[in-house]
């Protein structure tokens, strides 16, 4: 899994920043890709690519449980969210909807916006292939890589013989 960082150096950014609730009328990903991050990064749009990592502080995805946070992100193009830590239920929201969250101390810290990022989610490594840097996180287990290989929980779950 490889993408370039859009970093935000700034902790609890919340799933009302994510995508505003005035937007949650949908589940259309891509309806809710255009409001995307819109009232923390007015060029957010601009920044995102398809396979894009948004790299941030602590406790992202923190306020109120909403899907559509993970939803709209994934419309946008981000293949998955690096933070410091994580909301529980953001986390949650993330695995069930096959769209990684990883955990790596201080990340803000160390990448910036455009470095390409490439990750193992079985090694538990994020390599930044703009300035060779390692870093390390806790691996997911083989059950978590499978809900995320299948695209989310929902589709784990079809798949699986009954």
């Amino acid at each position: 899994m490889q993408g370039k960082a859009i970093v935000y150096q700034r902790d609890h950014i919340n799933t009302d920043e994510i995508i505003p609730a005035r937007y949650l009328n949908t589940d259309k990903e891509k309806e809710l890709a255009l409001h995307a991050m819109e009232d923390l990064d007015t060029k957010f749009l601009d920044k995102v690519e398809p396979g894009s990592w948004i790299v941030a502080g602590q406790d992202f995805g923190c306020g109120s449980s909403r899907e559509h946070a993970v939803w709209a992100l994934r419309g946008a193009g981000v293949q998955g969210v690096i933070a410091s830590s994580f909301a529980r239920i953001f986390f949650r929201n993330s695995i069930n909807n096959g769209f990684p969250a990883i955990m790596i101390d201080k990340i803000a810290d160390k990448v910036k916006t455009g470095q390409m990022l490439k990750v193992d989610l079985k090694k538990g490594l994020v390599k930044n292939l703009t300035t060779d840097e390692k870093y390390q996180f806790l691996p997911y287990s083989d059950f978590i890589r499978e809900i995320i290989d299948a695209e989310g929980l929902m589709n784990y779950i079809t798949q699986e013989e009954i």
